[in-house]
């Protein structure tokens, strides 16, 4: 069974001890903005084992999203790549779903749950802990050998597994991510402030936006790439995926910023009715049109 996905690594469940003071800082100083919903559920967040019963290893997985042509020239208005074809959260899940039916269908039964992003687990950890990669300056994590172009998945499972080793920082003396980002969310290497950064803007966001990010949205209206394209991991290494659902719908290249401007509820259901840009709405994706374009905000 060939699902795509791209990197399989293992670790042993248990209470994430050193990022129990970093996730609490983090909040504490409201580096989350308006997303109430990380303050949620705080123990699970560190411990696994308060999600699945008895969980015993945490299996994280790599699916790629690199796209073999990228749609926006200079000029045009953007939507990141992840967001070009159907909505991951769903085409994933199916596909964990699958690889957890076939991996009881080999070893007998097992007690475990599937996660796309969607949950209480700090899957940026868990890929540091088991050698998925290392967390880069920007906190997105890199893979030695496929960049950082990808969707990170879990399985927690209640059986005992060999658990596979951390790998090493690259990241070096390089801060091109820090240096390139248009709203300088990176505050630090290794620090993001969320409330500042592109793709919460325009997605997380729901009350207008800041007019101190006028004139620095780099013609961004749903998520942001830009860490990642300058990350010289990603120049060299990036996977292309091969997953059809993932493919952007035909129209959406032919976007011109008069297209977007006079973007119709019509057009914005035909271009993205499986889409993760149906996450900020028709509304919503009309005011990030309008402050990158005007730098001001819907009124």
């Amino acid at each position: 069974m060939n699902l795509g996905f791209t990197s399989c690594r293992i670790a042993r469940a248990g209470f994430l001890e050193d990022e129990a003071p970093r996730l609490e800082s983090w909040l504490s100083t409201s580096k989350h903005g308006e997303m109430a919903y990380m303050e949620n559920h705080f123990d699970m967040r560190l411990d696994p084992r308060l999600l699945v019963e008895n969980c015993k290893s945490v299996v994280t997985l790599v699916f790629p999203y690199f796209p073999e042509k990228r749609l926006f020239l200079p000029g045009d208005l953007k939507v990141s790549t992840y967001a070009y074809g159907s909505d991951y959260h769903n085409v994933l899940k199916k596909k964990l779903k699958l690889l957890l039916k076939e991996f009881r269908t080999e070893t007998g039964d097992v007690n475990g749950r599937v996660f796309v992003d969607s949950a209480p687990v700090l899957e940026k950890a868990w890929a540091v802990r088991n050698g998925t990669g290392w967390l880069a300056k920007h906190t997105n994590i890199i893979h030695p050998k496929q960049g950082s172009f990808f969707f990170l998945c879990e399985m927690l499972l209640d059986i005992e597994l060999s658990p596979d080793a951390p790998v090493t920082d690259h990241c070096g003396t390089c801060t091109r991510c820090i240096d390139a980002c248009p709203t300088e969310a990176i505050i630090a290497p290794y620090q993001l402030d969320a409330s500042r950064c592109i793709s919460y803007i325009t997605i997380e966001l729901k009350s207008s936006i800041p007019s101190e990010f006028a004139g620095k949205m780099d013609d961004w209206i749903f998520g942001c790439d830009v860490c990642q394209d300058v990350c010289p991991w990603n120049k060299k290494f990036s996977l292309t995926h091969a997953e059809p659902a993932f493919l952007p719908h035909p129209d959406l290249a032919n976007m011109s910023v008069h297209d977007w401007k006079e973007l119709t509820k019509d057009v914005f259901d035909e271009l993205f009715s499986k889409s993760a840009v149906k996450r900020t709405g028709y509304e919503g994706l009309k005011r990030n049109i309008q402050f990158a374009t005007e730098g001001t905000v819907k009124g």
